[in-house]
């Protein structure tokens, strides 16, 4: 697990890490990725009948562990069954909640990668946010971790890469989300 507290020497190593896997994207990967969030936003504006933030906040609350499209999945399944399923009961607590009106930032952790999600997906320009998955984790350090605990939980090293994701974001000129984004499709497209 890496340290909560680094030098500034190993933040520059992490954020340098997401610039090289930057580089290292296709052409086809940087549009694709580009456009993550953008295509995310669209998809959950169609599932919560043009509630896009409702919609983002049920795809969230539904993210953890689960690949993309059986994220999508599940939460187009909750708004067509008006309940979620398929997931951990806290999971579909929050998600059901949301879709019963509470405002997704009063449900969410809104200071770890699931908050972050929401607004990335609810407003794929946002200047600042950014989702430190396990995969964005990897890509800082240069190492699968594989099943291993990454510590992500903890704040201090969440924001920790977080940070290093808007340096490397403001040496390309690009908003965080995007590099996260285009990093995170190179990455798990690697051979």
């Amino acid at each position: 697990m890496i340290p909560v507290k680094c030098t500034e020497k190993q933040r520059a190593a992490y954020t340098q890490a997401i610039i090289d896997q930057w580089n290292a994207a296709t052409p086809d990967q940087v549009r694709r990725g580009r456009q993550w969030y953008v295509t995310a936003h669209e998809f959950a504006a169609e599932i919560a009948a043009g509630e896009t933030e409702k919609g983002a906040g049920v795809l969230a609350a539904l993210s953890a562990n689960k690949s993309w499209p059986e994220n999508c999945r599940l939460a187009r399944k909750a708004f067509i069954e008006g309940k979620a399923s398929g997931h951990v009961r806290d999971a579909i607590n929050k998600a059901n909640r949301i879709m019963a009106g509470t405002d997704p930032s009063e449900v969410l952790p809104m200071h770890i990668k699931t908050g972050f999600f929401y607004v990335c997906i609810a407003d794929p320009e946002h200047t600042d946010a950014v989702v430190i998955d396990r995969h964005a984790h990897d890509i800082a350090v240069r190492e699968i971790y594989g099943q291993r605990d990454r510590g992500l939980g903890a704040v201090g090293r969440y924001n920790l890469l977080a940070d290093c994701y808007r340096a490397a974001a403001r040496k390309i000129g690009e908003i965080p989300s995007k590099v996260q984004a285009v990093t995170w499709v190179a990455h798990i497209e690697r051979k």
